[in-house]
């Protein structure tokens, strides 16, 4: 250390010291004892380093009181500044050397797509970003090349930084409907198909791709009405996977067991004895089942067992006893097993088919990635 500046400082640190005595216990917060320890280290100081307040070539222009609050307010001033947000600045403006470089690499990406050199094509376009990324026309070429390497998720990312650069830009909506249709998400792409058909109304292709996109979600099947409705204590169907057999909620989503299901229940017979079933849950069961076959299900095989309450011979007294003892509960689960037996017997390959297909776990469509659209060529 320099012993010239250190002398300094210590004069400074005595200087603030006699400043404090000087105040005193009236302004300096200082006790009187506090102001004898401050009188003491001053003494040291001064006997320490060899200086005194007499030494008036060591002071400097400004006191150690103001030296150090100003570096307690500019450091405390940085920290502000670096907790405070920061605003995300708007991509600058690109000169006109870097616009014609984009430009340039522009267009042999246009020709490199009619090429069919596309992974080729989206480099061009990346690099004409780089250069200018202000300009939608580059993100929109590069969603094509990205929709023809089935980079559909980029091709939409793509379009919509198009869009943000540009919102009224009818072709950005175009690609991105054909990005969702190939994503078999026709929904979107009809709302992205209509949007750039208001944009253009003239444009024939945009038109023919929004019919494309409406029959496909006409051809979407439709969800079966579920026959069970109101029957949640079901939760399966006993007799159709055994234990560990197929859950209810599985098997209402395959049409034909849905079909089936259906058909079943559209039978006055099925219907009524659904209805003495669920009337079983609040009270007795009534006497015997519609169709002369007491406590059965009209056309069921041979063994099947008769419902809580069934038997005519046995009395209503007995039948309505026996339905309020057992609870509706295990008549409603009596009554899922005999429709669950009926579906077996009815159609046994369909039920086979249901086992087979659950255990593989199957899922999914197949995709198709044109979706019948025709792509647009590169923007020029």
């Amino acid at each position: 250390m320099d012993k010239e500046i250190v002398k300094r400082l210590v004069y400074s640190m005595v200087q603030f010291l006699q400043s404090q005595l000087e105040s005193g216990a009236n302004g300096g917060g200082l006790t009187e004892e506090g102001v004898e320890s401050v009188e003491v280290a001053v003494q040291c100081l001064e006997t320490a380093y060899g200086v005194s307040l007499a030494q008036n070539d060591l002071a400097v222009p400004k006191s150690l009181y103001q030296i150090f609050s100003e570096a307690v307010r500019g450091e405390m001033d940085t920290f502000s500044s670096s907790r405070a947000p920061q605003t995300e600045s708007a991509p600058r403006e690109a000169s006109a050397e870097e616009k014609g470089e984009a430009e340039q690499l522009k267009n042999e990406g246009n020709q490199l797509m009619r090429d069919e050199k596309y992974t080729e094509a989206l480099d061009c376009y990346t690099k004409a970003i780089s250069k200018d990324c202000r300009n939608a026309v580059y993100y929109c070429n590069r969603a094509a090349a990205h929709s023809k390497l089935n980079n559909h998720k980029e091709a939409i990312d793509d379009c919509k930084r198009a869009l943000e650069i540009e919102p009224q830009y009818s072709k950005a909506y175009g690609r991105m409907g054909l990005a969702f249709s190939s994503l078999n998400d026709h929904r979107k792409a009809k709302e992205c198909y209509q949007k750039a058909l208001e944009l253009e109304p003239d444009n024939e292709s945009y038109r023919g791709n929004l019919s494309i996109a409406e029959e496909k979600l006409r051809a979407e099947p439709q969800a079966p009405p579920n026959p069970f409705a109101g029957l949640g204590g079901l939760g399966s169907l006993a007799g159709l996977g055994g234990p560990g057999g197929p859950d209810l909620s599985n098997l209402l989503n395959n049409p034909a067991l849905m079909n089936m299901a259906t058909q079943l229940m559209s039978d006055p017979n099925m219907q009524n004895m659904m209805s003495s079933f669920m009337g079983g849950m609040g009270g007795g069961m009534p006497g015997g089942m519609p169709g002369g076959m007491p406590g059965g299900i009209p056309g069921a095989p041979q063994g099947v067992p008769p419902g809580p309450g069934a038997g005519a011979g046995a009395g209503a007294g007995a039948g309505a006893g026996a339905g309020a003892g057992a609870g509706g509960m295990e008549a409603l689960l009596n009554a899922g097993r005999q429709l669950a037996e009926q579906m077996q017997n009815q159609n046994p390959e369909l039920v086979e088919q249901i086992r087979r297909q659950m255990n593989r776990n199957a899922g999914g469509g197949a995709d198709d990635p044109s979706g019948g659209n025709n792509q647009n060529p590169p923007q020029s």
